[in-house]
């Protein structure tokens, strides 16, 4: 009975194909049967939220563009947008797909157009746009399994965007008449994202409320899992770049009610609000706790996007006594599916809750996260969002939370080109004249520095100050406004210069050996001065903490070596135990510092001298820690909570200590096991 159903739709379909109208500013229309079909697929894993299949009814006929808005057509609207023809390289001709539009820029086009024509045009919602691409089949490309070779415009994750052409129209339309729907560029629709519900739906129109507004149909420059009829992407409202363009329909919206708004993600429920009480712990009485996991996988059946790979963690405390981690989750680096997870250790807990989604645009590489809570009530999220996949073009997105995570501003684009110097690392802190400054990779590969954004207004405007951002030079000073090394950690001086400490792009001391690179500024970030540090470098699967602590000293957290290093002199450093004797100690270490980092009087190896089997989870993996062995590498992120416990998590492991216990060398007893 389906599939009869289906064919008399493929019937009537292609008698469409002679009832097309053309408008006033020359947009092919061609209508759209009324019918029914089956939405969604049983996607698993980044393609889930294409489940459940559910039956879907349109109950009236409405006319779709037969190809998407181009240049001359929205131009005719915004004759300010031929100043975007050819950015990125794309979309120069009157005749190809009109990109760098908005979310808001579409809807206004299409009120324009209404006024103009004198009938209801508006953006096509979610049910509409797939019903027209299946255009009767029940395959992933209205082509059948395939799609044919001639469609396919450089159709895999480009880290730098390969130009294409965007002509409308280049390709056989489907069996209603319509063309483009499989790639050439993404096309905005009017739904709020949302996941879907098993029910039969009549004319549906999405979520009551959200944060991003559904795109379909893949583009350019994305694998061809994304052209598929029932693959769901989306996008902050406000966002815009070179792989999204939109079409539209001509109907009247529909009149059926949304589904409610999605509820908050566990780690947003049942959260204290409650100030804390904080009790300073001794300034005298070291304090080192048991090293305990705060990625812990959910179960199975908890509906949480959580995949093999965990890294790049984040942490900030919150005024109820909670802390809060971030990381991402996903089976690739440059994978689409990659998500941002969130988890919980409550006031007076002990363990940490099971993970939960914190923050996802649909079909977006997620990359580099950071939390900064103010001291005053506010805590600050800032984030990476790509285009597409990868992690070099990324925007950079900010929230704030003023109810201990509870619930989270709309994203901001704070910085909203997709390019370089955007990729966000965790470490976002706070000026003594009050200003935030957050560090980002300058490159998407192992070397190229780091570059800082600041907001002198709270967070509302942020610039990225630097001088010539092409002519980075270690050497010669001529920085280019680049701190040197990628995950650079970064703090403020007494004097009000900015230092910061990098990965690669290292510098050799006065004895020829590489050494950890230091920069500093005296002009807030646009220009750099380096030298080499006293620290030895570090590479792939470690990432620096610098920052300065509650009581003043200025702290280092990094590795002693690179667990690759084939050099067996090169592992390694030397400590000093609470007997005064030099032992060499392996893998993650504390420095201090009492003189704004001329001096790093104190190194301390980080382990407390027990034998314990550990796995720092990511690209650590399984390790010992014992007397001369810490953690061998990880991604750091760390807080300081107002009893002046410093907070450390690497990958996997949340360390808990205090100053205290760095200045303590050592015990003699535990350095000869």
């Amino acid at each position: 009975m389906k599939y009869s159903f289906l064919l008399v739709l493929s019937v009537l379909g292609a008698l469409t194909a002679h009832a097309q109208e053309t408008n006033s500013v020359g947009m092919k229309l061609v209508p759209i049967p009324a019918g029914r079909y089956y939405r969604g697929s049983e996607g698993e894993g980044e393609n889930a939220d294409e489940a459940p299949v559910h039956r879907v009814t349109i109950s009236k006929p409405f006319r779709m563009a037969v190809t998407e808005v181009t240049n001359a057509q929205y131009e005719a609207f915004d004759p300010e947008h031929k100043k975007l023809r050819g950015k990125a390289g794309f979309s120069k001709d009157d005749d190809e797909a009109v990109i760098f539009v908005s979310y808001p820029e579409a809807v206004a086009y299409c009120e324009w157009l209404s006024k103009k024509e004198g009938k209801p045009y508006r953006l096509p919602t979610e049910a509409e746009w797939e019903y027209a691409c299946h255009a009767g089949t029940v395959t992933d490309f209205s082509t059948g399994r395939f799609l044919p070779a001639s469609y396919q415009k450089s159709q895999k994750t480009d880290r730098t965007p390969v130009v294409v052409s965007l002509k409308v129209g280049q390709n056989p339309a489907n069996q209603w008449g319509v063309q483009d729907l499989h790639g050439n560029v993404e096309e905005w629709c009017s739904d709020w994202y949302g996941p879907y519900e098993a029910a039969e739906q009549r004319d549906p129109v999405g979520r009551a409320s959200g944060l991003y507004r559904v795109t379909r149909g893949g583009s350019h420059g994305t694998p061809m899992n994304f052209l598929r009829a029932t693959n769901r992407l989306a996008m902050i409202p406000e966002d815009k770049h070179w792989l999204v363009g939109f079409r539209v329909v001509q109907a009247e919206k529909p009149v059926s009610q949304p589904l409610p708004a999605i509820p908050p993600k566990a780690n947003a429920q049942n959260v204290s609000q409650k100030p804390f009480a904080w009790k300073a712990v001794s300034a005298t009485q070291p304090v080192f706790l048991e090293p305990i996991r705060y990625v812990n996988k959910p179960a199975c059946d908890a509906g949480v996007p959580y995949y093999s790979h965990n890294h790049q963690p984040a942490i900030t405390w919150a005024s109820n006594g909670d802390l809060l981690a971030i990381w991402f989750s996903t089976e690739r680096e440059s994978g689409r599916e990659m998500t941002v997870v969130a988890s919980r250790l409550r006031a007076g807990q002990q363990k940490w809750d099971a993970p939960s989604e914190f923050f996802k645009v649909p079909d977006r590489n997620m990359t580099g996260s950071s939390l900064f809570h103010d001291g005053k009530g506010t805590i600050y999220h800032m984030n990476g969002v790509e285009a597409s996949g990868d992690w070099q073009n990324l925007a950079m997105v900010l929230r704030t939370s003023h109810d201990n995570g509870a619930t989270w501003s709309a994203p901001k684009l704070v910085a909203p080109e997709h390019e370089k110097r955007h990729q966000v690392i965790a470490g976002l802190f706070q000026t003594q004249e009050g200003w935030l400054v957050q560090a980002c990779d300058a490159d998407a590969g192992p070397t190229g520095g780091t570059a800082v954004h600041v907001s002198k207004d709270g967070g509302k405007t942020w610039v990225a100050p630097y001088t010539d951002p092409q002519k980075p030079d270690y050497k010669t000073g001529a920085s280019g406004g680049l701190i040197a090394g990628i995950h650079a950690g970064v703090t403020q001086l007494k004097d009000g210069r900015l230092m910061a400490l990098g990965r690669n792009d290292n510098v050799s001391g006065a004895d020829g050996i590489a050494k950890m690179p230091m920069s500093t500024s005296a002009d807030m970030g646009k220009t750099w001065t380096y030298s080499p540090s006293e620290f030895p470098p570090i590479a792939g699967g470690q990432r620096l903490i610098l920052r300065r602590l509650n009581e003043g000293p200025l702290m280092v957290i990094a590795f002693t070596h690179h667990p690759e290093e084939p050099d067996e002199s090169k592992k390694g450093m030397l400590f000093t135990d609470a007997s005064g004797k030099s032992f060499k100690g392996y893998g993650m270490y504390a420095a201090l510092s009492f003189d704004e980092g001329k001096t790093w009087p104190v190194k301390k190896l980080l382990t407390d001298g027990k034998y314990r089997y550990l796995n720092g989870g990511a690209w650590t993996g399984a390790f010992e820690m014992n007397a001369t062995n810490a953690e061998p590498r990880g991604y750091l992120a760390l807080t300081q909570t107002p009893d002046n416990v410093i907070h450390l998590i690497s990958s996997s492991i949340h360390y808990r200590f205090n100053l205290a216990w760095l200045q303590q060398k050592m015990l003699a007893e535990a350095a000869k096991q």
